[in-house]
């Protein structure tokens, strides 16, 4: 009969539960990986081959807890809850093309937005944009509000705004940009310069752009959450949440309120999301370049009224977007002439390529209607206020053919 202790060392030699497979990078990637290129981190930046068996992608560890040798005594990793093997695979990744240094994994996005409140004491102040994703909203004042914590909703184009709500209580500015679904453009540096030397911090849902288009770390940000639902798993097949940021000290207490909260991501759920990783660039370009042809079709049709995309000259902040973007996306959003709840309605369900649905940033199209979709959550009257009337749809455009895309449109439209 094996030996316990045997049992162990032959498991550390060949790598199987083995935490340095994961953790550590080899000395030649170690050594370059500041160097690299966006492109090449996607693929490489945090990761390296399994040590075990040399596999190129993580294993998918589908395992709770992990074997010691004596009480306290493992390899880096004890229970599921608090670390897993594939999880801290996905972290390093994350934390690699945010340019970061500690990269968080939650089950969802709501759930990564949930640990940064937690920060927050009560009689702590947020604040935040007045044209904020419906699950924000909710979870902010259906939710904290009830624990004590003030929420603030300003106009964030304009800095002065933010800096008119500033106070002693003020521990939180919350950044969507750009925003969902108006797609406000929000001036990163220039909130970094309003909390720079105060104890209050800057957090940036960098969803709609993803690392490829901005990294707010970079411009001053002290977390950066994603729904990485979106863009980063790309393929509308794994619900997942992610948080990113430089500060250690910001970093231990965000990896407590992980552990003990417990709202982590599954290990397939954190392989689906790295192997989306991959191909963000590609797909982002895509992305991007259908958004473009879209955007300017919708803008020359003589039945739409208005198109909201940061790469046109005539949007607000645009210069801001050229400056902190290294692209405008693939998000839009356009209200009709005849902006009534019944056309639009009727054009969304009248698309066939678009798929009506919830979410975005998938390879495929998807198109909705916030007022009743997305931002449902939100009284009519303060939805109004920001422009997400019921006459507003919003498109994911997706990597098909654009041609394709512009004939549903047509279709849809006529």
């Amino acid at each position: 009969m094996v030996s316990r202790s045997k049992m162990m060392n032959f498991l550390g030699k060949v790598g199987v539960v083995a935490q340095t497979s994961i953790h550590l990078l080899p000395n030649h990637i170690e050594m370059g990986k500041d160097n690299l290129q966006f492109n090449s981190k996607t693929i490489h930046g945090g990761q390296h081959p399994d040590k075990g068996y040399g596999a190129v992608m993580p294993p998918v560890y589908l395992t709770s807890t992990y074997a010691q040798s004596t009480p306290g005594g493992h390899m880096g990793y004890e229970y599921s809850r608090t670390h897993n093997p594939t999880r801290t695979a996905l972290e390093a990744a994350l934390a690699s093309i945010e340019d970061g240094t500690h990269g968080f994994c939650f089950g969802s996005g709501m759930a990564a937005i949930d640990a940064v409140i937690k920060l927050l004491s009560p009689g702590d102040e947020v604040i935040s944009t007045n044209d904020l994703y419906g699950g924000s909203y909710r979870i902010f004042t259906k939710i904290f509000e009830d624990f004590g914590i003030g929420f603030h909703f300003v106009d964030m184009q304009d800095p002065a705004n933010v800096a008119a709500k500033i106070n002693a209580k003020t521990k939180l500015i919350w950044v969507e940009t750009p925003t969902n679904p108006m797609m406000n453009v929000v001036d990163i540096e220039a909130m970094h310069k309003l909390v720079a030397d105060k104890d209050i911090l800057l957090a940036v849902d960098n969803t709609f752009a993803s690392p490829y288009l901005q990294q707010p770390l970079t411009m001053g940000a002290d977390i950066v959450m994603h729904s990485a639902t979106k863009y980063l798993g790309g393929h509308s097949d794994v619900i997942l949440g992610a948080l990113v940021v430089r500060d250690a000290a910001l970093a231990e207490r965000l990896s407590f309120i992980q552990n003990a909260s417990g709202a982590v991501c599954g290990p397939l759920d954190a392989f689906l999301v790295l192997r989306g990783i991959k191909t963000l660039h590609v797909r982002m370009q895509r992305h991007c370049e259908n958004g473009e042809k879209i955007a300017h079709f919708l803008a020359d049709h003589p039945k739409v009224a208005k198109v909201y995309w940061p790469g046109f000259p005539t949007h607000p902040n645009h210069e801001v977007a050229k400056r902190q973007m290294n692209g405008f996306g693939g998000m839009i959003s356009f209200v009709l002439g005849d902006d009534s709840l019944e056309k639009a309605t009727q054009t969304v369900e009248q698309l066939q390529l678009f798929t009506l649905a919830e979410s975005l940033g998938g390879v495929e199209s998807l198109a909705g209607h916030p007022a009743s979709m997305t931002h449902a959550s939100i009284p009519k009257a303060e939805r109004e206020k920001s422009g997400v009337v019921d006459g507003l749809i919003r498109l994911s455009v997706g990597i098909e053919d654009s041609d394709d895309l512009i004939e549903d449109l047509k279709q849809a439209l006529g």
